[in-house]
Formats: structure tokens, sequence, C-alpha cells
């Protein structure tokens, strides 16, 4: 009896933790715009430079938008990480929640930055590419731009 009550247990907690922790899809605003963004991109952010890109890919699974990627400095320790979901999709930005991780050696004494939660890509002006908006530094006076390049 108490074997069946602990198997029960145990399964109601299991779906009791899927419906809890389950993301919900990605709101798809424009079907062209998330076109767009699945697949393979080119990754940028400016203290790394222009010239040598990292890549960051988004894939699809279940209707939910993921985001990851990275940019490593060439022949260096300075680097550019990003990884989370994509919310909410419209024709010039999409809404990004996660983390992205920054080390510099000239900024925030060469440690790491970490930025989570909320943010958002905008397609601004003829670029092309996503910016990310928020641009100030949480750990230096500086200005970072994040890009995501169009395919």
């Amino acid at each position: 009896m108490l074997k069946k009550i602990i198997y029960a247990s145990l399964i109601i907690l299991a779906v009791f933790s899927s419906l809890v922790f389950a993301q919900e899809k990605t709101v798809v605003g424009d079907a062209n715009a998330k076109k767009m963004l699945l697949g393979k991109h080119l990754l940028s952010l400016r203290w790394i430079g222009w010239d040598y890109f990292g890549t960051a890919n988004i894939t699809n699974k279940a209707g939910v938008l993921y985001l990851k990627g990275e940019q490593k400095e060439r022949g260096g320790s300075d680097f550019v990480k990003i990884d989370g979901t994509i919310m909410s999709i419209d024709k010039k930005e999409f809404k990004f929640d996660g983390t992205i991780v920054m080390q510099i050696s000239y900024i925030n004494g060469g440690k790491p930055c970490t930025r989570s939660g909320e943010m958002t890509f905008a397609i601004t002006g003829k670029r092309k590419f996503w910016r990310m908006q928020e641009m100030t530094n949480p750990c230096d006076e500086a200005v970072d731009y994040v890009d995501i390049y169009f395919r």
C-alpha cells in the first residue's frame, strides 16, 4: 500500500512540475519575421569586433524558439555568450528572455558581466541585423552593441 501511495505521489509531482515549468510557446506576430529568425546567424559584440564573428542559432522546439550563440576573440579571452528563449516576434523586433554573459579584458576589470531577464532585439533604419536595445552595460560605464545578423 505504501509503495502505491509513493508511486502515485511521484506521478502527481511529475505532472505538476511539467505544468508549472512548461515554457509558453513563442508568440508570433509576424510569420515572415519568424522565418527570418530561424536558423544560423552571425553574432557580434562591438568590443570583440566586426571582422571575426561568432554564431547564433535559433531553433524551434514544440513552438518555443530558442536562441543560443557565442563569439570569441581571436587569439584572446574576450567573449560573449547568449542563451535563452524568444518570447515574442514582431516585424521589426523580438523579445528574448535568458542570459547574456560577456567578458572583455578592459571592461569591468576583465571579469565576466551577466545580464539576465527580458531583452529586446530590434531592426532600426536600414540595418541588416537585430540589435539588443538594452545597450548600457550593467557592470561598467560602457555601451554594448550585441547584434544578430540576417542570414
